[in-house]
């Protein structure tokens, strides 16, 4: 059997709180998941089902049961029942507390000459070409203006 290291023996204490996440409201479906195919890889209590028996009373795949078997030996229950934190954000978001101060700004100046009211793609143009950011769009732009309950109109 792969990974049979990992064998799962839970006390009386683990076994009622998987199974009171199993039940709760504030479990997530992975978390509740996760929970079902910890006890049912229990040696402890009763004969505990196989990888693959699992993984069919569990709707997942066989791989997903040993990487969650693995997860929950190495790192504990706390791993299995909550999410980990991501540490850093996929992608900063380009419009900080300095970008909004200059479209709000911007938004509410005069007009350029020959307007009558500014648009999001000469907002847009214009914090690009104060050199405030290297690219945005007249989306963001109206983001960042809805926010602020600010019309163009």
């Amino acid at each position: 059997m792969k990974n049979q290291k990992y064998s799962v023996k839970l006390n009386d204490l683990e076994r009622k709180e998987l199974k009171k996440a199993v039940t709760s409201k504030w479990c997530t479906p992975q978390c509740k998941v996760h929970a079902k195919i910890i006890l049912n890889l229990d040696e402890n209590n009763t004969k505990p089902l196989s990888v693959e028996k699992t993984a069919l009373k569990c709707k997942v795949h066989p791989e997903n049961v040993y990487k969650i078997r693995k997860m929950f030996v190495t790192e504990g229950m706390d791993r299995i029942l909550t999410r980990k934190k991501r540490e850093t954000p996929p992608v900063p978001g380009k419009v900080t507390g300095e970008v909004e101060a200059h479209i709000v700004a911007t938004a509410c100046s005069q007009a350029p000459e020959g307007r009558s009211s500014w648009t999001l793609k000469l907002i847009a143009e214009k914090i690009i070409l104060d050199g405030i950011v290297e690219s945005i769009s007249d989306v963001t732009v109206m983001h960042v203006l809805k926010k602020r309950n600010i019309n163009l109109t």
